[in-house]
């Protein structure tokens, strides 16, 4: 696996490279194929964050952790991700019959749809992201917004064809948004 390693408000040196290396190879005894691996480290206002991204054929494993150190937070975003591949491998191994966690990754990679992006001209956009769509269930979609860490997530749902989002509530349960073209 090739780490990028960038920094913030933080000199990158060999030492911090090389244990950033060290810790999150430890993943790869999880996962096979995964090629890279985005890290961002910074320091802001006397805190320590350590950004970790890892593509794996259409799934993004994503954890991000902040301490006062930036070697603990490092520490601390590698037992998470490797708990977030631990929960969701068992779920992968079952909705795939048994092939195992790669059979799983790559026939998500078989069937990811290209999405095209939306700009509205009156409001400002500050941000835009591309992402493939790929035929899933709503609980692969609910599994993909809680690795990535966000609120809602846009999928195809496999069974209408059609592109939908599950989103967290305030309650702590979830919703489904459908689309109705009536």
């Amino acid at each position: 696996m090739r780490f990028e390693i960038r920094g913030k408000n933080i000199e990158i040196t060999d030492a911090l490279k090389d244990y950033t290396t060290k810790r999150l190879s430890k993943l790869e005894k999880y996962i096979e194929d995964v090629k890279e691996a985005q890290v961002a480290l910074s320091i802001e206002r006397g805190t320590h964050k350590v950004e970790v991204t890892i593509p794996l054929n259409g799934i993004i494993l994503r954890g991000e952790e902040v301490t006062d150190d930036m070697y603990t937070s490092i520490d601390m975003v590698e037992e998470k991700l490797e708990k977030q591949i631990e929960k969701y491998k068992t779920r992968l191994y079952k909705n795939n019959r048994g092939a195992g966690l790669k059979t799983a990754f790559q026939e998500e990679a078989k069937r990811e749809l290209a999405k095209k992006d939306n700009h509205v001209d009156n409001f400002k956009i500050v941000r835009t992201k591309r992402f493939a769509l790929k035929p899933m269930d709503e609980e692969e979609a609910i599994m993909q917004m809680n690795l990535l860490g966000h609120n809602f997530f846009v999928f195809f749902h496999a069974d209408d064809e059609e592109v939908n989002v599950v989103y967290k509530r305030k309650d702590g349960n979830y919703g489904l948004i459908e689309p109705n073209f009536d």
